[in-house]
């Protein structure tokens, strides 16, 4: 077995030593960065690229979705929220529609500007 590069190492760590404010904010932007690649994928016309990356956007709110507190109120917001957009990512895959990625994109940044907000009002930062 081959060693882990660098790369590979810091980020194993960083998820190991994360919270689950952090772990959740790492998700997101792993959302926003699949969203962007599918974009880019289908600026290319690289459809095989376009479905590997909606996809795994799809899981990565499936898994959002799953890990909800649903004894809170805001986790069923939430749930309805992450509903609606796997609904939309998955007619965007089929309809392989740049405009669905396009809104879907905004509310996974949307999403991932107020996890941020709120992880830092948590650590004391601004």
């Amino acid at each position: 077995m081959g060693l882990a590069s660098p790369y590979q190492q810091y980020r194993q760590n960083a998820v190991q030593s994360a919270g689950p404010g952090e772990l959740t904010l790492m998700l997101y932007n792993g959302l926003v960065k699949n969203l962007k690649l599918a974009m880019m994928s289908m600026e290319r016309k690289d459809m095989g690229g376009v479905h590997n990356a909606l996809t795994r956007s799809q899981e990565i709110v499936n898994y959002l979705n799953d890990t909800l507190d649903l004894r809170y109120d805001p986790a069923h917001n939430l749930s309805a929220i992450y509903g609606y957009m796997i609904r939309r990512l998955v007619e965007a895959n089929v309809r392989k529609d740049g405009g669905i990625v396009s809104e879907v994109t905004g509310l996974a940044e949307e999403l991932r500007d107020t996890w941020q907000t709120m992880v830092n009002s948590a650590c004391g930062r601004r």
